[in-house]
């Protein structure tokens, strides 16, 4: 890719620009036509994610006693970005930006040693199950239960939208007690599940995603787990999720926000070459105003996102508002300038070989997920406005 974003606006460490040179180099030499190519074969990007391991970019955000890195949110949303400004947005990434701060933040110490150098070199593998069909966002509402049994756990129930079960090792399965309170909630726990453990059965679902990463549907049926399962303490569960859920939120606008550079990137290169009645088109401000004003709600989001990883890193308190105001305005920043990429391409924009059109819902997910942006709006009007609660 060219050059449009080299400058250091929204670095907040002084080794960020290498590092962002060092993994667009990467990435790059896989680029766009190879991810395309490996969601054709319907196969998984296994070359370009051990390339990512091997270099160090998976565990940045690992501490260097586990074989990490021994950075923060803040390096790794700049890889999370690079990677999909090479025309590769990883959702797997994502994944990584919940269970690893989770497992360090809050497992004992024999499964901090068993998961988080894999979980830092890319060897390992984790899903993340906490949606379920009828709980939506409300997580309070999660009906796949935990019970005890002998020494150790018995886990039933449904999940939705796990991403890359086919993927991984062992899934980071939310599940509540049996016990409800007077609200009929009850208490969250987390739990490591082996992904062939018995009991577990998986329906895969069919989604407009052009991505390698396959989404199931997944029951759980008096799945049984030993006691060392439990991530942390019994019952401790939504705060453990804390650790994971804003970085997700920054690392799924990373995702946005690399996909809308590569869409400006792309819609500026051709807007500069493309000749009609003897001009380029961008020469025209009917096609070069929109691409600018693109621009700067990209780099506007961008500077929220890596603000939000920043005070994650800082263990502020902000950083959960912060996060839900990144994801929000990536997803619309990115849509806009994926959508005025592809109008400048005119009928090639809808072309899959220009590398465009199958990036939109991709683009479009992050308004609905991780958190809905109607959630998000209401998150912002009860603790951010004051306003009285609306749901």
């Amino acid at each position: 890719m060219g050059k449009l974003f080299t400058s250091s606006l929204v670095d907040t460490a002084e080794h960020h620009a290498m590092l962002r040179d060092s993994v667009g180099k990467l990435v790059g030499g896989f680029g766009r036509k190879y991810f395309q190519d490996v969601y054709k074969r319907n196969a998984k990007p296994v070359e370009l994610w051990d390339a990512l391991g091997e270099a160090g970019f998976l565990g940045v955000h690992v501490d260097e006693a586990f074989g990490g890195g021994g950075g923060g949110l803040a390096d790794y949303n700049v890889i999370v970005e690079e990677t999909a400004a090479q025309g590769c947005p990883i959702l797997s990434l994502v994944i990584g930006s919940i269970c690893a701060p989770i497992i360090q933040k809050h497992a004992s110490a024999e499964m901090k040693a068993d998961w988080l150098p894999g979980l830092a070199s890319g060897k390992k593998r984790l899903a993340f199950a906490i949606t379920e069909p009828n709980a939506g966002s409300n997580t309070h509402q999660v009906s796949t239960i935990c019970r005890r049994d002998g020494n150790g756990w018995s886990i039933r129930g449904n999940k939705y939208w796990t991403s890359a079960v086919d993927e991984v090792d062992a899934i980071m399965v939310v599940a509540r007690g049996e016990e409800l309170d007077a609200r009929g909630r009850g208490s969250l726990s987390l739990f490591l599940v082996p992904v062939d453990a018995a009991g577990i059965s998986k329906t895969p679902i069919e989604t407009a995603l052009h991505v390698p990463e396959t989404q199931f549907m997944l029951n759980f049926d008096d799945v049984k787990v030993p006691a060392d399962a439990l991530v942390g303490v019994e019952g401790q569960g939504l705060k453990q999720l804390f650790a994971g859920l804003n970085p997700e939120r920054i690392c799924a606008a990373a995702i946005n926000n690399g996909i809308a550079r590569y869409a400006i990137e792309k819609g500026a290169e051709y807007a500069g070459e493309r000749s009609v009645w003897g001009v380029p088109i961008g020469a025209h401000q009917g096609v070069a105003h929109p691409l600018a004003a693109a621009y700067v709600g990209v780099q506007q989001a961008r500077l929220m996102t890596a603000r939000a990883a920043e005070l994650y890193d800082a263990g502020s308190p902000e950083a959960g508002e912060v996060s839900n105001m990144a994801k929000f305005a990536s997803a619309d920043a990115s849509l806009v300038a994926l959508d005025q990429a592809i109008q400048v391409h005119g009928g090639n924009g809808l072309s899959i070989e220009y590398g465009l059109a199958d990036l939109w819902f991709i683009a479009r997910l992050h308004k609905t997920a991780p958190v809905s942006r109607e959630m998000v709006l209401n998150f912002f009007a009860q603790h951010s406005l004051g306003l009285p609660k609306s749901y």
